[in-house]
């Protein structure tokens, strides 16, 4: 079990290759027909031939197709789908000790699996693959890296510092996105710009340089992701602001990206309300600098609303309502109980969970206020900054919380083209983005 991309399917795949016995694939969807009777059919056959092959061993990917908890009562229910698990549940618990099959199955929802699957005698040996950790990352990119030319510069270890929280399918694509990037470039080599650039288009979205943008529109994008930036370096509670930009990058016109110095596992709630504080910054931004509000604060308060109330409502982070877990878990339906949503909160405690929730939104906008009063020459100089260079990083926008003068970004670097060739690395354009290693 584990998060999607985490490599389920290829330890399964890695098994069949260590232990030389007979190996049979299927997936958790190829059980299910629309003809009564075919699914269970399928099981009956694939073990049928799994036990004239013994020793063997049966893997079951996307387990949860096939295996979902019973009894959900939604319209009668998917009995071709029961039947199904009926039998394979019956097909597991009638081996004998030295069947010599084994089966192994894959889930990224171990919450839906019926509960008869997961008791001893079954799937009862969970192995969690979960998000590789800084030293994972270093080395599955080091074995991605095999397939591409990579420059020198390039260093594993820092780019693995880069992408926490990524998956180990998320560092393949990194290295992909990378490679193509080096492609249009007409470089026989990969370096770290090019996994920069990937790295900003898979975190930040691709750039659409080509959507025209009035420079009245472009100067209050500008100050609106600087009030993020000032507000986020200002907080201890957040994480370092890595880049801020104000090219548009998939549905945004701008964005501030913050990356966390280590493997974060869990959220203290300092660091939440520092984390509503940052959201609020742009439109608290857009009052005092540009005079006049506008809609793309829309997903900041949607961000912001959803903490303060997982805050108070999950964490027990609030004094006035206790460490208590109020309302019960959302998507109750897909756990086979119940279509209406239960109701254990009363109206009157409803209401104060929304003066709770309100209360820590409120002071965190006031926090966000009087950072970006006291420090208006900092978003002046950073919304300055960002007209200029479009997309400033950590180093400049350290020279402008400092008070120095902004640096200008750094070089990209190109690699000569393959021998032969009469096309010349293209210039730089004023748009590119500078490369920080993370």
């Amino acid at each position: 079990v584990g998060p999607p991309g985490t490599g389920k399917t290829l330890l399964a795949r890695s098994i069949a290759g260590e232990a030389k016995v007979p190996f049979f694939s299927i997936s958790g969807s190829d059980f299910v027909e629309m003809f009564v009777g075919v699914g269970a059919a399928r099981v009956r056959d694939m073990f049928e031939q799994a036990k004239k092959s013994s020793p063997c061993i049966i893997f079951i990917d996307e387990l949860d197709a096939v295996g979902r908890q019973r009894g959900a009562g939604l319209g009668g229910g998917n009995d071709e789908r029961e039947q199904t698990l009926n039998q394979l549940l019956v097909e597991m618990d009638g081996f004998e000790a030295t069947a010599g099959v084994i089966v192994i199955a894959a889930t990224n929802r171990p919450d839906v699996l019926d509960p008869a699957l997961l008791r001893p005698g079954r799937f009862d040996r969970q192995v969690v693959v979960g998000l590789p950790d800084i030293r994972g990352r270093e080395q599955i990119l080091l074995v991605h890296m095999r397939k591409v030319p990579v420059a020198p510069d390039v260093r594993a270890d820092i780019l693995a510092r880069g992408t926490p929280g990524m998956s180990g399918a998320d560092l393949a694509n990194l290295i992909n996105e990378a490679a193509l990037f080096a492609a249009r470039g007409n470089k026989r080599l990969v370096d770290m710009d090019d996994f920069e650039k990937a790295k900003d288009k898979i975190l930040m979205g691709a750039e659409r340089k080509s959507m025209v943008i009035t420079p009245e529109d472009k100067k209050k994008t500008a100050y609106h992701e600087s009030g993020h930036a000032v507000v986020g370096m200002s907080l201890p509670g957040c994480d370092p602001v890595h880049k801020v930009t104000v090219i548009p990058r998939g549905r945004a016109l701008g964005v501030t990206m913050s990356l966390p110095t280590m493997d974060r596992f869990s959220l203290y709630k300092d660091e939440m309300l520092s984390q509503i504080s940052m959201l609020f910054g742009g439109r608290v931004a857009e009052e005092i600098f540009v005079g006049s509000i506008s809609t793309g604060a829309s997903n900041d308060f949607e961000r912001a609303t959803s903490i303060a109330r997982d805050m108070v409502t999950r964490y027990g982070m609030s004094d006035a309502l206790g460490p208590m877990v109020y309302g019960e878990n959302e998507g109750e339906v897909f756990l086979g109980r119940s279509v209406t949503t239960h109701k254990n909160v009363s109206e009157s405690t409803m209401q104060k969970i929304d003066a709770e929730v309100r209360r820590i939104l409120d002071e965190q906008y006031a926090v966000a206020r009087k950072i970006l009063t006291d420090n208006r020459d900092k978003v002046e100089a950073m919304t300055a900054a960002l007209l200029e260079f479009e997309t400033i990083d950590s180093d400049q926008i350290g020279d402008i919380m400092a008070g120095r003068p902004v640096r200008q970004p750094k070089p990209l670097a190109t690699t000569p083209p393959p021998a032969g060739g009469d096309d010349k690395p293209s210039a730089p354009a004023p748009t590119t983005q500078p490369v920080q290693e993370a």
